[in-house]
């Protein structure tokens, strides 16, 4: 392009980033570059040729000085540039890290907005790595339209949720159903191989780790390790090439390439929403992959650090993520930013919604010291936004800031990831300290965390395991994390798992050990099916499979982590199958509203029964308020049939509890009553029923009839979940059962 015949324009502020545009003066069309940069002196665009192969260009072709627009603005307006341009970014001003500014004018730059990106990144945190890719034009028009071809996405009613957390790579990269030229890659996701398992287990919800293209640090490169999960962004707008079939797995080196990589993600996408099926991302704003003030200057840092970094009095990062800095997102510049992202990713690629990483820092505002608030800037926009308004938003509620655990304190539309259900759960099933009370809290979605300001059951996403810790196998396996292939001394890593090992650390071929990791296990599932709220699994954790006890495996892009398909448990991938398939029949499972203890009033404007005994749970006989006397929607008694006490909700020396549920989604009574047993003691014991009959639905020990029948007692095994059914009349007034005496004299 001769500069002399077309030169640069005075450009236009917005949008951010390279797009194309047409001056409105002449018609003339070219390239608009947009950059804000509120403390430089100077900013110039960077205009690369192809290169030689796959060698990027270093020497660039052009510099176009962007013109200062005020209020932070620069821009220029290029005419004759088309799609597929290669660019990239320098700007200069002071060099003053006392107070934040880390100006570098020689340093070329990521465009922080580039929707592509050309030329390898592995080695870009080393100190001397270079060349710094060049940041590609495309056509956001183009992109937006092959996004609106993806088909729709998916009907799913809140309470119908089942969110499976996965890998990209790690899901498909053994499985032998895949075209070995897919496995571990976008199109490996979507292979009818893969979604015939994902609809076997029930899911309704993928959620993917990381899938924007980012940057393995430093120490980890001198290990020979990779960054695998992918918790360290360096560009939001463009897909990872590591998962994509159509590179095999390499970086793009030419527009047509990088095209290839965006068509094969939204074929994924598409291929998912055909099979009825969400797509969620995990994204990560808490921070860059730039690091501490040691780390290498790649975008943000060379264009306005003290704009796009939370500084301490200093000029020094804040470290809220643990990652060495963390992003001002509070100011307008960076909010931008985010929603573009978001934005683009529901736009140009179809998706469904989003996990946040360390969400606490999306609220925490500068100009209050960086406390959290419900009204910061960012959240406040989201739900404002009419493109990310409906679209799942999904916190991990809490960083490494201070007062940074906010579980429950989202606004109302957030999901939330309920850590508390994880603990309770596994200490409750695992030997460890927990009372009867805690269970029943976190079994009905954690009331008393998120029943506030309109949120519902469905707020609260329950989770066993998670990509972060233990899998569900090592959780039963291990008591200590073994992480030493992570080059860390076995230091990183959480420390309390809440885990066991039935008396071997790790593999063992002991029938009793493994009998009883099996029983654990089942009824871990078991739980977090069962239970209110949004049901999580982690990918793998139905194949049994094991990480040999590491709990922090970020870094190992190797058989740790690829799922063993070839080792697959098919009993608990069944298990999972028909706990999903039992939680869509039975809406008690998965109830829209809150819980109370009461009645439940199947019309508007019904009233409690002014006979209704709500201490014994019963009306008199001729009592003829039928459509609020099926008794209350939710009632515990001990494993012997009693009343829970105060002095049994508190006893962590009782390991078992017992339920009742009784709701309706209509305005007719409820058609049927569950019985819900979690007996965690090793011993069995004898439960009395409640009179009539009772159908076992679900039994994770696996020792008791199918669909047996009881009528006045059954036996519970050792270290089981049991789901019992009764059906109720719906045209008779019938008195609500009450448990039967003991069967035996033992009082609590």
């Amino acid at each position: 392009m001769p500069t002399d015949q077309l030169p640069p324009r005075r450009g236009w502020s917005f949008p951010a980033g390279a797009s194309l545009a047409t001056d409105p003066a002449d018609g003339c069309t070219g390239v608009n570059f947009s950059v804000t940069s509120h403390h430089a002196t100077a900013v110039t665009a960077l205009l690369f040729g192809q290169g030689n192969g796959d060698t990027l260009a270093t020497t660039p072709d052009h510099r176009i000085a962007l013109h200062n627009l005020g209020h932070g603005h620069w821009a220029a307006f290029v005419p004759g540039l088309q799609a597929g341009q290669r660019y990239a970014l320098c700007a200069d001003g002071p060099r003053d890290p006392a107070h934040g500014h880390r100006f570098e004018p020689a340093q070329t730059l990521i465009d922080p907005w580039a929707c592509g990106l050309l030329g390898p990144t592995d080695l870009l945190a080393r100190p001397d790595a270079q060349p710094i890719p060049h940041s590609l034009v495309v056509n956001h028009a183009a992109e937006r339209a092959a996004g609106a071809a993806i088909a729709p996405r998916p009907s799913i009613a809140a309470d119908r949720v089942v969110i499976y957390e996965a890998h990209v790579k790690s899901l498909t990269r053994l499985h032998p159903g895949v075209p070995e030229a897919q496995r571990g890659t976008y199109a490996g996701l979507a292979s009818p191989a893969m979604l015939a398992h994902l609809k076997a287990l029930g899911i309704t919800t993928v959620c993917l780790l990381p899938v924007h293209q980012r940057l393995t640090e430093h120490h980890l490169l001198e290990k020979g390790l990779t960054n695998h999960w992918g918790y360290n962004p360096l560009n939001v707008f463009t897909p990872d090439p590591r998962f994509a079939a159509c590179t095999q797995g390499q970086a793009p080196h030419t527009p047509e390439q990088a095209a290839a990589i965006r068509a094969e993600f939204r074929q994924m996408v598409d291929a998912l929403h055909r099979a009825g099926l969400e797509v969620v991302l995990d994204v990560v704003f808490n921070h860059t992959a730039e690091s501490d003030h040691h780390g290498p200057t790649l975008s943000w840092r060379g264009l306005d650090n003290a704009t796009w970094y939370a500084l301490d009095e200093h000029g020094q990062p804040h470290n809220f993520s643990g990652c060495g800095n963390s992003l001002n997102l509070g100011h307008r510049t960076v909010t931008q930013w985010v929603m573009d992202s978001l934005r683009w990713w529901v736009q140009a690629y179809g998706v469904d919604g989003f996990r946040f990483d360390l969400a606490t820092a999306l609220g925490r505002q500068a100009e209050h010291h960086h406390a959290f608030s419900t009204g910061a800037a960012l959240l406040t926009a989201l739900h404002q936004n009419p493109v990310l308004a409906t679209v799942r938003l999904i916190a991990e509620p809490w960083d490494l800031g201070p007062d940074g655990y906010r579980l429950g304190r989202f606004p109302p539309g957030w999901q939330e990831w309920n850590d508390r259900f994880r603990d309770t759960t596994r200490a409750f099933w695992l030997g460890h300290r927990c009372t009867p009370g805690d269970m029943a809290r976190v079994l009905l979605a954690s009331s008393d965390r998120f029943q506030h300001s309109g949120k519902r059951p469905s707020d609260s996403i329950n989770f066993i395991t998670a990509h972060d810790g233990y899998t569900l196998a090592d959780l039963t396996a291990y008591t200590q994390r073994h992480n030493q292939a992570n080059g860390e001394d076995n230091r990183d890593g959480h420390g309390h798992n809440l885990s066991a090992n039935a008396g071997t650390e790790g593999p063992s071929t002991d029938a009793a050990i493994l009998s009883q990791r099996r029983r654990w296990q089942r009824a871990l599932l078991a739980t977090l099916l069962l239970s209110q709220g949004t049901p999580q699994l982690l990918a793998g954790d139905e194949l049994g499979h094991s990480q040999r006890g590491n709990n922090n495996a970020y870094c190992q892009d190797n058989p740790t982590t690829w799922l063993d398909w070839a080792q697959a448990d098919h009993a608990l991938i069944d298990w999972v199958g028909t706990l999903a398939a039992v939680r869509q029949h039975y809406p008690a499972l998965r109830w829209s509203q809150w819980f109370t203890g009461q009645p439940i009033l199947t019309r508007t404007g019904d009233q409690p029964c002014p006979l209704h005994d709500s201490r014994h749970n019963h009306c008199p006989p001729d009592c003829s308020w039928t459509h609020a006397c099926t008794g209350p929607d939710v009632a515990w008694h001990s494993l012997d049939g009693t009343a829970m006490t105060p002095r049994h909700w508190d006893d962590p020396t009782l390991r078992s509890l017992v339920c009742t549920l009784a709701v309706s989604e209509t305005a007719a009574p409820p058609t049927e009553r569950l019985l819900l047993v979690l007996h965690a003691d090793p011993a069995s014991r004898t439960l009395p029923l409640p009179p009539g009959t009772w159908q076992a639905r679900l039994d994770s020990s696996g020792l008791l009839a199918s669909q047996g029948v009881y009528r006045t007692r059954i036996e519970v095994p050792g270290c089981t979940v049991l789901l019992l059914v009764q059906a109720l009349q719906t045209t008779h007034p019938e008195r609500p059962p009450a448990f039967p005496p003991p069967l035996h004299s033992e009082t609590f």
